[in-house]
């Protein structure tokens, strides 16, 4: 099992976000993701929205990031540690603006970035962008194979219906290849195929624990699945958060667990499959204290989980 980091104040979540987090500011999230490096975890992971409607900002919060300026930020602060979106708004930006962005930050970071695209649930987000919801995941699938294009074409060319270009040139390519890796967001059929087809790993969101090896089943049975290695990333706490980030009450994901409860939970889940995970903020009252725990996690949890 790799573990991944939760960074302060990355979001506003009603549900997650404790109040000592509102004071982290870019500097003191610089000085905890080289902490985290040091400490030995495998991955650093941004959210993304790019407006909030105010029928959302109770539940949601309005503080998020351009996960990919966020990311290279992140990059530019740490040496070796990958850094992950969780996830992109894929539909929300222009594929060749998405794919610039991308191989900027994997080029300048020496290739350690990756990239977890999802297609959106907030309606009315779309709208303020003007991009048809309801076309949301036909855009991104042909979004994806645009990207991918670019990125591994040395004269790339790409004719679709949301997106078209030929006679150009694409530069600088990612480090990474054939490219940085894919991940996909989502628990729908059409974002598990879009996975099968795309990716090489899979973040659920409203997916119950006992459901994730059905759906890897069904990620790996389709005809675009060619065997690659596929990771899930399914993070302690992730039941916390229900559709339209309502809080949910779930007893056996709650922060401030023991590392005996935290041991067990995060074995059965490596048994249904998951491979990466991240243990949710327990009550604290500073960075320090997080930081500390943040320890507490990689010595205590870590070595004791398969």
């Amino acid at each position: 099992m790799r573990f991944v980091l939760n960074m302060p104040h990355t979001m506003e979540l009603k549900a997650l976000t404790q109040p000592w987090e509102l004071s982290v500011s870019g500097a003191d999230q610089a000085v905890v993701a080289r902490r985290a490096e040091e400490l030995g975890y495998d991955m650093l992971a941004v959210p993304e929205h790019f407006v909030v409607p105010h029928t959302h900002v109770e539940l949601s919060g309005a503080h998020y990031f351009h996960s990919t300026v966020a990311q290279a930020f992140i990059a530019g602060a740490t040496t070796t540690i990958a850094v992950n979106s969780c996830v992109t708004l894929l539909p929300l930006q222009h594929p060749i603006v998405t794919a610039k962005a991308l191989a900027t930050a994997d080029w300048m970071s020496g290739g350690r970035i990756m990239v977890t695209f999802g297609v959106g649930w907030d309606a009315e987000e779309f709208e303020a962008l003007g991009v048809p919801f309801q076309e949301r995941g036909r855009m991104a699938d042909e979004y994806l194979a645009a990207i991918i294009e670019l990125w591994t074409n040395e004269s790339p060319r790409f004719e679709g219906r949301y997106v078209a270009f030929d006679n150009l040139a694409f530069g600088p390519k990612p480090v990474q290849k054939p490219h940085p890796p894919i991940w996909i967001g989502g628990d729908a059929n059409p974002a598990l195929r879009r996975a099968a087809r795309f990716a090489s790993g899979w973040i659920p969101f409203l997916t119950q624990p006992d459901e994730i090896p059905a759906k890897i089943d069904y990620i790996k049975s389709q005809p675009t699945f060619d065997g690659r290695a596929f990771e899930v990333c399914y993070a302690l706490g992730t039941s916390l958060i229900g559709e339209g980030h309502v809080v949910v009450d779930d007893p056996t994901q709650q922060p401030g667990m023991s590392a005996a409860e935290i041991i067990d939970h995060l074995g059965r889940f490596a048994e249904l499959g998951v491979t990466m995970t991240s243990v949710p903020i327990p009550p604290v009252t500073d960075v320090g204290a997080y930081l500390d725990h943040a320890q507490w996690v990689i010595e205590e949890i870590k070595p004791h989980v398969a």
